[in-house]
């Protein structure tokens, strides 16, 4: 696969270069390691593309952490403890067990999430899990993978892209809990 576009959110381009240019470059070595054709094992069963072949975003997440662990890549994973203070008196909550937040990659302070998925996970990993990890003392700063619309555009419907992505960031705009992030659009080759 191949870089074809970048968004610096919140300064991250400088910084991800100036600080952590030797991890940059394991980042864009997996992506070009990445054969997108291997991954193309989907066989669609939605109604507007009964049976074509589609990109796996298992099989692409498999394929970056091949690459990335065998570099000294790990993930990270923080157990959640839920709170019960915010419940009404007498309310009896669920208790949950096992719950967690994790990052998919982090070397050095570095963060790295990989996303085919829905919108939602993209701006939630930039806008709140960054931040979240930052705060935890995991990482100081991230880059965030995504696919741009026409690579998304042969994966299953619903996937989000760095187009529609990155627009939402410019008009959100960065907030004072913001931690600097590069965001890499990749196609396939």
């Amino acid at each position: 696969m191949r870089i074809v576009a970048k968004y610096s959110f919140n300064d991250g381009e400088r910084v991800v270069e100036s600080k952590y240019a030797h991890l940059l470059r394991e980042v864009e070595e997996a992506i070009c390691s990445v054969s997108s054709k291997k991954c193309k094992t989907k066989k669609s069963t939605e109604k507007t593309m009964p049976g074509k072949l589609l990109y796996s975003p298992v099989a692409l997440n498999a394929a970056f952490k091949k690459f990335l662990f065998a570099k000294d890549w790990n993930s990270h994973r923080e157990k959640c403890e839920y709170s019960d203070e915010f419940y009404i008196d007498g309310y009896e909550p669920t208790r949950t067990r096992g719950a967690f937040r994790d990052m998919d990659f982090v070397k050095e302070r570095l963060g790295v999430e990989v996303q085919f998925g829905k919108y939602a996970f993209m701006v939630y990993n930039v806008c709140a899990k960054m931040t979240i990890f930052h705060n935890l003392g995991i990482i100081d700063a991230g880059i965030e993978v995504v696919p741009v619309k026409r690579f998304a555009e042969n994966m299953s419907t619903g996937v989000s892209y760095f187009e529609q992505f990155t627009w939402d960031l410019t008009h959100r705009g960065v907030s004072n809990i913001d931690i600097p992030v590069l965001i890499l659009g990749i196609d396939s080759e």
